[in-house]
């Protein structure tokens, strides 16, 4: 045994676990399986264990209590910049990777690009966009669900966010999202020729490119209503307000954050309501009561169906299955102490599919969402999908309008189906993602 691995062993006494195997750990299994990984490890172990991934040890805390722990964080003994591990060189000083009294203060005035006035104004921006996108969707078999619903998501959040259309750049930024995301998970963090994180750092210096030559312009003009120029003028009670550095970090990360857990939530609904044709006729005829096809800000609370079924899609696929965190000192959990700066990780996903909180968890169901069930209240932090806490998602509502608003659109336009037997199959590289793109039989009505 190394000397690390002894100072390891000491500082984690007690701790149930195991390395995997050698060198690599669990890093291909996790890649290629998470959910049953942590499944198996949680059998094995209970809700607290160490594991070593992507060169890394750290230790599993998992379960509704885990959760709470973590995302309530009451004396803040876990900080945010666990991410640092795995996107720090990625999406620097992003706001998920503040903590404390700094994250406090970027939300604090992050926050008046998020209020009611603003989302009425965002809503009614994305609405003819949605409308362009979806005419150019070709009816006919074999539409990849995923990759139009990126450039859609795309398309919505450059018009929303930065004010102008995405355009002839819009693959080039998908591509630079996507390999900046996918970097995330890379073993070898060297910028060597055809890596995943040489690709994902020159990902990010493409997105520097696009929004600094774009800040002295939002910052004169007082009055555009995109979240670019939101968080150029925006300001505390006190007056301070971002610096350029910040806003760019806060765009790259908001952007990339609202189109690909939008893009992955709706392509899971879409799988689920092309499985369950009920589902797609129920929130087809809720859709059409409303009697237009662009939404008010008012009717998206009309769309209860809609709500059940977005619920229950991201209790299936959680868009961020794990959350890293860092310990900032000693914490006790479930009899075992867990020392300062340790990294730990936590797991919406495998909260989400527990028998013990949800019944057939793995069976699509939204009316388990409904009035009379709410098998969400079983535990405060069964159903996280946003996390919770002070880091709780500020996008939520935000990400809610845009899914509801395309879904609408789309129910109205179109019918689709997959073939019978068919099984999304998802790549863990980073975020799920279906590894075939999710072709579907598309049909206009």
């Amino acid at each position: 045994m190394n000397a690390a691995a002894m100072r390891f062993n000491q500082r984690f006494a007690g701790i149930p676990g195991e390395p995997g195997p050698p060198l690599v750990g669990d890093t291909f299994r996790s890649l290629r399986d998470p959910l049953a990984l942590v499944g198996e490890r949680f059998q094995r172990y209970g809700a607290v264990s160490w594991a070593r991934a992507l060169g890394m040890r750290f230790l599993w805390l998992l379960g509704p209590d885990a959760n709470q722990l973590v995302l309530q964080n009451t004396d803040e003994r876990f900080a945010n910049d666990g991410w640092n591990a795995f996107i720090g060189r990625l999406f620097p000083r992003g706001l998920m990777l503040l903590d404390f009294a700094e994250h406090r203060l970027h939300r604090r005035i992050m926050q008046g690009a998020f209020r009611r006035e603003a989302l009425a104004g965002y809503l009614a921006r994305m609405q003819p966009v949605i409308g362009q996108e979806l005419a150019r969707w070709q009816p006919g078999d074999g539409l990849l669900a995923y990759d139009h619903f990126k450039r859609l998501t795309l398309e919505v959040g450059s018009r929303v966010f930065v004010g102008e259309s995405a355009g002839a750049q819009a693959d080039a930024l998908n591509r630079a999202f996507f390999d900046t995301v996918q970097a995330a998970t890379s073993l070898l963090r060297l910028p060597l020729p055809g890596t995943r994180w040489r690709r994902g750092l020159r990902g990010r210096r493409l997105l520097e490119r696009f929004f600094l030559p774009r800040l002295p312009a939002k910052r004169a003009d007082a009055g555009a209503g995109d979240l670019f120029a939101e968080l150029c003028r925006a300001t505390t009670e006190d007056g301070q307000r971002f610096s350029d550095e910040d806003i760019v970090n806060h765009m790259i990360f908001l952007l990339m954050a609202a189109h690909d857990t939008s893009t992955i939530t709706l392509t899971n609904l879409v799988y689920f309501l092309a499985k369950y044709p009920y589902w797609q006729e129920r929130l087809r005829e809720e859709s059409r009561t409303l009697g237009s096809v662009e939404l008010e800000y008012g009717q998206i609370g009309m769309l209860t169906s809609m709500d059940l079924a977005m619920r229950e899609t991201l209790r299936l696929v959680a868009p961020v299955p794990f959350l890293p965190r860092r310990t900032t000192a000693e914490v006790e959990f479930k009899g075992y102490r867990i020392p300062a700066n340790a990294l730990v990780e936590i797991s919406p996903a495998f909260t989400h599919l527990l028998p013990e909180l949800w019944h057939e968890p793995e069976r699509f169901d939204p009316e388990r969402f409904a009035e009379g069930r709410r098998e969400d209240r079983r535990h405060p932090y069964a159903w996280v999908p946003f996390g919770g806490g002070v880091h709780k998602c500020i996008g939520l509502h935000f990400g809610e309008l845009e899914i509801k608003a395309v879904l609408h659109r789309l129910l109205l336009g179109f019918s689709w189906s997959v073939p019978e037997g068919y099984r999304i199959r998802q790549d863990h590289t980073s975020l799920p993602i279906p590894r075939d793109r999710l072709p579907i039989t598309l049909r206009r009505l």
